[in-house]
């Protein structure tokens, strides 16, 4: 049986040396996809085409005084195919261990691809290997709630829609689907903002191109489609997908076949999708924005994430505290363990419309203060906080403009926060201790808001605002 041979978007660059292999390994590699570059001579690696396989074949004539550190510093981070004759394989003062891969001087076409396949699959598995994504902080209970439905449907091949609104994190999910699956989550996860496909280079991008198919298209390009495949195509922000684009996605979902343009050569797809919003796809629907048909394929699972507010305090001191940690360096790290309570007042009671994204940015800005000062700096950070706050006024707040003494929006923003902290104390049974842990907040502060509001056991009335 023949053996197949998968050479897309790579490169062969051959440092013949004295012997005459560059011409041979051309017509050997000639039916395929395949660029052979002269690689004698070349000045400095940044010239190989990012995205690209790279496998290097070195002739070991190029070997006199320095020429092998030379060939390994020129052509670094690919791998090398020694050309050689077959009696010095084993030569292990000319190849060690990272040149194991001997072709004969009078290697054959088949042992060529042979060998060249089997190092473009090492490489393709090695970087389709995808990193975890770091844990999610998950302290409150609708985000634990969520990640069990993930944890639920993470193994299943079925299409899943994320909904949510800017900035919560919908891609972290994504992430988390991914690598839970027992066979995608080996694959690759290719994300794609559907709001960023620049007008008229939709086919481009997500159906690839033949080499020649157009001016420019000096090479194959895989397209999104095919980049998915064994592993998970995440399609961010869906809702923004004209009409007419949202047709030749549904077509490619239903079939799982694309074909590249200038291509007659359909390829097989298989790869699970995950589609993300931050709009109402059934309102799009609706109003005739969003195809229907597209709509009920992808959203055959739906989950929804919550917002920064509706997690709460708990969850937004923790994300507080991990990213400062990463900002921050080892250094500094021990004095996360306990913040500032005027800081961590401050952080539970803001709000954040931008969500975890918005939340993070403050962080990192707290973090470099802190850094940078070696201390925590009441000055630099409350101003740092006040700018934040102006910038995203709670709803039913003063005006950026207004004293924080005025009454009307304050009675408002008061009472909210008198009825959370009593909530909290009513989930925790009026243990203060949990509570301010819940609350994500020290028992201390706990006690000092519990005083401002006049808040006592059996006492939870909620005064009404204007």
């Amino acid at each position: 049986m023949r053996t197949p041979f998968h050479f897309d978007e790579l490169d062969l660059y051959v440092w013949e040396g004295k012997a005459d292999v560059l011409d041979r390994i051309a017509r050997c590699m000639a039916s395929f996809d395949v660029e052979v570059i002269r690689a004698d001579g070349i000045p400095q690696p940044q010239e190989r085409l990012k995205g690209r396989v790279g496998v290097a074949i070195i002739s070991v004539t190029v070997i006199d005084g320095g020429g092998l550190s030379m060939a390994s510093e020129v052509l670094q981070g690919m791998p090398v195919i020694w050309v050689a004759a077959a009696n010095r394989d084993r030569d292990t003062r000319l190849y060690p261990a990272e040149y194991q891969h001997i072709l004969p001087f009078d290697f054959t076409g088949a042992e060529l691809r042979t060998l060249v396949t089997k190092l473009v699959q090492q490489l393709r598995a090695h970087d389709a290997t995808p990193d975890r994504p770091d844990v999610l902080v998950a302290n409150s209970e609708c985000m634990q709630s969520l990640l069990s439905e993930v944890t639920a449907f993470a193994d299943c091949d079925h299409n899943v829609l994320v909904h949510g609104d800017t900035g919560v994190g919908k891609e972290r999910i994504a992430q988390q689907l991914h690598v839970g699956h027992s066979l995608y989550g080996k694959g690759p996860f290719v994300p794609v903002n559907c709001g960023a496909i620049p007008d008229g280079l939709f086919e481009s991008h997500f159906f690839g191109h033949a080499k020649g198919s157009f001016t420019g298209a000096v090479h194959a390009h895989r397209g999104y489609f095919e980049q998915a495949t064994g592993g998970t195509l995440f399609l961010d922000e869906i809702g923004d997908l004209p009409r007419y684009q949202q047709v030749k996605l549904l077509r490619v979902l239903e079939d799982n076949v694309v074909t590249r343009l200038g291509s007659t050569v359909p390829i097989k797809l298989d790869f699970r999708l995950v589609a993300a919003t931050n709009c109402d796809l059934r309102e799009l629907v609706q109003s005739g924005d969003f195809r229907a048909d597209l709509f009920y394929r992808l959203a055959v699972i739906e989950l929804q994430v919550p917002s920064l507010e509706a997690r709460g305090a708990v969850d937004k001191i923790a994300i507080f505290k991990a990213v400062m940690a990463s900002v921050m360096g080892e250094a500094h790290r021990e004095s996360l363990h306990d913040l500032p309570y005027w800081l961590t007042d401050a952080i539970a009671d803001m709000y954040f419309p931008g969500n975890v994204r918005q939340l993070r940015n403050l962080a990192e800005r707290v973090g470099v203060i802190v850094r940078q000062m070696g201390a925590w700096d009441q000055t630099l950070i409350e101003r740092a906080l006040a700018l934040a706050r102006r910038m995203s006024p709670a709803p039913g707040s003063a005006p950026a403009d207004t004293e924080p003494g005025e009454p009307a929006s304050r009675r408002n923003w008061d009472a909210t926060e008198r009825n959370r902290i009593i909530s909290a104390l009513e989930t925790k049974e009026w243990r203060r201790l949990e509570t301010a842990q819940f609350l994500g907040i020290s028992r201390k502060v706990l006690w000092e808001k519990m005083r401002k509001y006049q808040i006592t056991n059996g006492e939870p009335g909620i005064p009404q605002p204007d």
